[in-house]
């Protein structure tokens, strides 16, 4: 709503609007009154106010010097001009002054009414486009954390960029980082203390992370946090000592700098512990050129991060300490892939045996020198297993409550053997009670969903080969499965609903027949023509002219 002033020094003058405009009607909340320019700059520093209604004609300081400190100091409120004077010298200073309106007494109630609305509306213009501008603005800010996603993904994954186009990047999203700068990398990984937190929470969790990082590095480093594409955090810092290349820095600056990190990242962990209760994990690469050597620094600082999972790694550590290189024997997962293998025991509903073989997966794990990749390696076994057994009853992932897409996806259970084993059992324990004895239901649900698609894709290629792709099944299984349930072969069920519908366009249309033909997916209207009577017994336009 309004708020609008009211200035004359003959006071019955704005009494006299104040009773006789209906001032809420016009959207005006409060009305203030004043019988000086002085007055009224009080009253504007008291209240919020938005537009104001003055006299030229006044003792001390009259209309037009009002409207220009008005101006300069709010410079958002809308003036209108309130005289008896008619001379246009005074019409043309009110314009140069950015007043909105002037107009004469005596004061017609409807020309008062008209101007009044138009300064409304422009306030109201001006305020949504302010309102937008600030959504530009929040957008903008929410943009940057996509799009500082895929720059980080690009450099750490080796696509090439032109420094040029690196530096762009920097600048127009805002990162403190410089080009062709001595640079170092962090990976961190969230302690135990955060394993039951969800995918969204968890990121949340990382972004709260990083914010701690930059307070914590800020005196002698600048800082880019950004999640990692394998789950982890990811900060690359740099030394705020700017003009010095590394080959400059003398045996004590490097001293230093080294002393320096070790201090930040010591104190990172400490500070995480204190303000969020848990423990990280930190993997530090050593110092590299940005940007050209952030995928080597990223692979090898994921490399010691991976090998660390079965460890009880809740440190700090420096591959600059690595003499060794970080070799270690890899071993396989024998019992992942002994027979009967996890697909064999759910596609043939032996839930128990299927129980009894994640068991022995995890009991292997836990038995050997196990890294990251080696859970994921179970977890994409064990997804691809889940997703294959439920296609095959006709239904899709997402059809089954707390087995959807976005919780298949979820990488973060892949972070321990414990999180992976309790999300196996889980799941597994959902299909069991979704699928078992759900096979005659499963194939019914499957002809309802073939039914779906061929009616809402009439127009496209509907044939069984591309039915069969939608629902992830074999045409031959397919076509098995809706003879059986049916009766009827599904090629011809397909041609019997296409010409269902010509004979419907044909009936209520006045489309034209090659129209029709395209309508319904068909290339050539001859093929068309000659299906048609085989289905009906006419040709369409036999059919349309009986």
């Amino acid at each position: 709503m309004i708020e609008l002033l009211l200035v004359d020094d003959e006071t019955y003058v704005t009494k006299s609007l104040e009773k006789t405009i209906p001032w809420y009607e016009l959207g005006v909340k409060s009305v203030y009154q004043a019988s000086s320019a002085f007055e009224a700059l009080e009253l504007l520093e008291e209240n919020a106010i938005d537009i104001v209604v003055t006299d030229i004609a006044m003792p001390d300081m009259n209309g037009l010097e009002l409207i220009r400190e008005i101006g300069e100091r709010w410079p958002n409120v809308k003036c209108l001009l309130l005289t008896g004077h008619s001379d246009f010298e005074y019409a043309k200073k009110a314009i140069q002054l950015q007043a909105f309106d002037y107009i004469l007494k005596p004061v017609n109630d409807d020309e008062f009414m008209k101007s009044l609305t138009g300064a409304i509306e422009a306030l109201k213009d001006e305020w949504e486009q302010v309102d937008k501008y600030q959504q530009l603005l929040y957008d903008r800010k929410s943009d940057f954390t996509v799009l500082r996603a895929n720059f980080m993904v690009d450099l750490v994954l080796g696509r090439q960029l032109s420094v040029q186009t690196v530096k762009e990047k920097l600048d127009q999203y805002e990162l403190p980082l410089a080009a062709d700068a001595s640079s170092i990398l962090m990976l961190v990984q969230l302690g135990k203390q955060f394993s039951h937190l969800d995918y969204a929470s968890a990121s949340l969790m990382e972004f709260a992370v990083g914010n701690i990082a930059e307070e914590t590095f800020a005196e002698h480093f600048r800082l880019w946090h950004c999640k990692a594409p394998h789950e982890y955090l990811l900060i690359i810092a740099q030394q705020k000592r700017d003009g010095l290349a590394d080959g400059e820095l003398t045996q004590e600056l490097w001293k230093q700098r080294k002393t320096d990190l070790e201090q930040a990242a010591a104190t990172l962990r400490s500070n995480v512990s204190s303000y969020l209760r848990g423990e990280i994990s930190l993997v530090v690469s050593e110092w590299f050129s940005f940007p050209g050597d952030v995928p080597s620094a990223y692979r090898a600082a994921l490399g010691k991060m991976f090998l660390a999972a079965n460890e009880e790694f809740h440190g700090i550590y420096y591959l600059s300490d690595d003499v060794h290189g970080g070799q270690h024997s890899v071993k396989a997962i024998e019992s992942l892939y002994k027979p009967p293998t996890i697909n064999v025991l759910l596609e043939s509903k032996r839930w128990s045996a299927a129980e009894e073989k994640m068991r022995d997966v995890f009991a292997d794990l836990r038995r050997t020198r196990y890294s990251r990749e080696h859970l994921y390696e179970v977890y994409l076994a064990f997804t691809n297993a889940f997703m294959y057994v439920t296609h095959r009853q006709g239904k899709y992932v997402s059809q089954i409550a707390e087995l959807d897409i976005p919780f298949i996806l979820d990488q973060t259970v892949a972070l321990s053997p414990d999180r992976l084993e309790d999300w196996s059992l889980g799941a597994l324990r959902k299909l069991e009670e979704e699928l078992s004895g759900q096979e005659e239901s499963g194939k019914s649900y499957l002809i309802k969903q073939v039914q779906e698609i061929v009616a809402a894709n009439l127009s496209q290629d509907t044939s069984v080969k591309t039915i069969a792709d939608r629902v992830f099944l074999h045409p031959v299984y397919l076509s098995k499965v809706f003879k059986a349930e049916t009766g009827e072969s599904l090629s011809e069920w397909i041609i019997g609903k296409k010409m269902e519908r010509a004979l419907f366009l044909l009936k209520s249309t006045n489309k034209k027949i090659y129209e029709i033909t395209s309508e319904l997916g068909y290339q050539n209207p001859q093929y068309f023509s000659k299906t048609f009577k085989k289905y009906v017994g006419l040709t369409p336009q036999e059919f349309r002219e009986q």
